[in-house]
């Protein structure tokens, strides 16, 4: 007999229901009792100059027969305008702390190669003003990453005022000599990038050292704009940076600096280093290692929290999760160095595991951005010339919208276990959440490959009528969207019903839903 594929079986769950309601998993929603708010700067991207991300990706330049604006892709402008992203992160990653912002900027630009990613011939066509100009046709919020690793304090204050002076200044007037009479807003700044490895293998010590300094005399003049500081924290489990800024933080003097973040960079990388997993062609013992390893992500944020709350028990400072997600095998005949790898049903599993992770510790995790944007590592899209593909990931970030500036509401749940071979998995995950027009929205993940699972959901103190919203579903785990079949793993839409004073719906093997209650 042929086995039934995930969608087959979703497909065939009409006949399978009145089997599957003896094994449904209840599901309470106690929505009487919102919790935190899931800051929208959850769902952030991060773009970095490396591979064919901002070259090709992006940016495409006013003379390409690619549809643009001022050289911007458009397609690429309206998918991610579609994930509402708050805040999208730049130039980098490793590649900040050698970028020197004067090279992308003015008539002349200086070609530098990208020792970071490659030695790739980095022209600096694309500097602050065509990311500026990006951020704000996407509809989002800077974040600016400045280099500690090979620049100086004055480097990065002078690019601070060049950014956000008025034209009283000789910098503003230089900005505004380049096209930009008017401040810029810089939200969010970076203070380095992983300075414990690639950003100079700095001990706590020595980074603090650099922090202060940045920290105090890097300064806004858009008084319109405050802009939040992010201070380098760990990429592994170690809290010895977590301690060393945050009780510097805690023990500083008057106003001699702030901060408002401390970054935490954490990819899922199984069995070791580099990272060699398939992205396509795995089997499902691949498929279950790599979720389980990404489950690790919950333990990592309570540790580092843990060793936060005895500097800031009033959470004041944000634990920014702003690198994440699969870092897995290069594709095949790509360029090692550019990180292009193709994205699956396993990366659209992953995505709502780790959002829900973030979900569950809103009250300490308010933004986070996955790595990276557009062609690079667990990309939301991919491109190739003028064609473009919107990945598994990316419909997961869609989906999830109704999330942002959510307030957390507390589920209960068995969530079972899915086993293979000496590897062991929750079966399911759910998140809930009450919306800013006062909506529940829940998300349910079947991470069982082989089987479906019914949930029966109810809510207390909310009345309930019936539900829509979006399941993604694939043939197999590791189907992909290509140029050539871009739509192989789309959302399809769904709707349940109150019957018995419960919401029942039913999901298919290894797929990620949500919905919203009418």
């Amino acid at each position: 007999m042929r086995a039934l594929s995930p969608r087959m079986c979703f497909a065939f769950l009409l006949t399978l229901s009145p089997a599957l309601a003896e094994d449904a998993v209840a599901l309470r929603v106690d929505s009487g009792q919102a919790g935190a708010k899931i800051d929208r700067h959850i769902f952030l991207q991060f773009t970095e100059h490396l591979g064919t991300q901002i070259y090709g990706g992006i940016w495409v330049g006013k003379n390409s027969k690619i549809p643009n604006t001022r050289g911007v892709r458009k397609d690429v402008v309206a998918a991610l305008k579609d994930l509402h992203v708050p805040v999208v992160r730049w130039p980098g990653g490793c590649y900040a702390d050698q970028y020197h912002w004067r090279d992308g900027i003015g008539k002349k630009r200086a070609a530098r190669l990208n020792a970071a990613w490659g030695n790739s011939v980095e022209p600096n066509s694309f500097g602050t003003h065509k990311f500026m100009d990006f951020a704000e046709q996407i509809g989002a919020e800077p974040y600016v990453s400045v280099n500690i690793g090979s620049g100086t304090v004055k480097e990065a204050a002078d690019w601070m005022e060049y950014m956000t002076a008025p034209t009283t200044s000789s910098l503003g007037q230089e900005r505004a000599a380049n096209g930009h009479p008017a401040p810029y807003a810089v939200n969010f700044l970076g203070l380095g990038n992983e300075s414990w490895d690639c950003g100079g293998l700095m001990t706590p010590d020595d980074y603090l050292q650099q922090m202060k300094l940045y920290a105090r005399f890097i300064n806004n003049y858009n008084s319109k704009a405050p802009t939040q500081k992010v201070a380098v924290g760990p990429g592994t489990a170690d809290t010895a940076y977590t301690e060393a800024v945050m009780k510097t933080w805690k023990e500083r003097k008057g106003w001699s600096f702030d901060l408002n973040g401390l970054s935490l960079h954490s990819y899922t990388v199984f069995d070791g280093w580099p990272p060699h997993m398939p992205a396509t062609d795995f089997g499902e013992k691949d498929y279950a290692n790599v979720l389980k390893e990404t489950l690790k992500m919950e333990p990592l944020i309570q540790m580092q929290t843990a060793m936060m709350d005895k500097f800031d028990p009033e959470k004041k400072i944000s634990l920014t999760v702003d690198e994440w997600g699969a870092w897995l095998a290069p594709t095949k005949g790509s360029n090692p160095a550019f990180l292009q790898q193709q994205n699956s049903q396993r990366d659209a599993i992953l995505t709502a595991l780790n959002l829900n992770i973030f979900a569950r510790h809103a009250d300490r995790v308010r933004m986070t951005n996955i790595a990276q944007m557009v062609n690079v590592l667990q990309a939301m899209i991919l491109t190739d010339g003028g064609k473009m593909v919107l990945t598994p990931t990316y419909h997961v970030f869609k989906m999830y919208v109704p999330f942002q500036d959510a307030s957390f509401v507390p589920v209960t749940y068995d969530a079972g276990s899915y086993k293979i071979g000496d590897t062991t998995l929750p079966r399911i995950d759910a998140i809930a959440a009450k919306s800013k027009d006062g909506k529940i929205v829940i998300a349910l993940t079947n991470i069982d490959p082989n089987k479906p699972v019914q949930f029966d959901i109810s809510i207390a103190d909310a009345k309930m009528g019936s539900a829509h919203g979006q399941s993604l579903t694939a043939p197999k785990l590791d189907s992909i969207n290509s140029f050539a079949a871009p739509k192989t793993v789309t959302p399809k839409a769904i709707a349940a019903e109150v019957k018995n004073g419960k919401l029942s719906v039913i999901l298919a093997p290894a797929s990620v839903t949500v919905l919203t209650l009418d």
